[in-house]
């Protein structure tokens, strides 16, 4: 088996993670995810849903569209 200093360029060494880099890629071009908008995205996502949760006893189709709008949220939180 190859070592992994001979199956990729690249390698980066974080004591949290590996981060394998395919030969060929430059890792400028990698994209990495803003961590400020990520954070801001979940809080709103959390706070449609508390949102949702409460509507439930009162109006149980405005509770299920609010709690589907958290989902579109959470998909979006993933992009950022």
């Amino acid at each position: 088996m190859k070592r992994l200093d001979q199956q990729y360029d690249k390698v980066i060494i974080d004591p949290k993670k590996v981060i394998k880099v395919e030969p060929g890629v430059n890792i400028q071009d990698l994209k990495h995810p803003d961590p400020e908008k990520h954070q801001l995205v979940s809080f709103l996502k959390s706070a449609i849903r508390l949102l949702g949760y409460l509507a439930l006893p009162f109006n149980l189709t405005a509770a299920v569209i609010i709690l589907v709008v958290s989902e579109v949220v959470g998909i979006i939180e993933e992009l950022v």
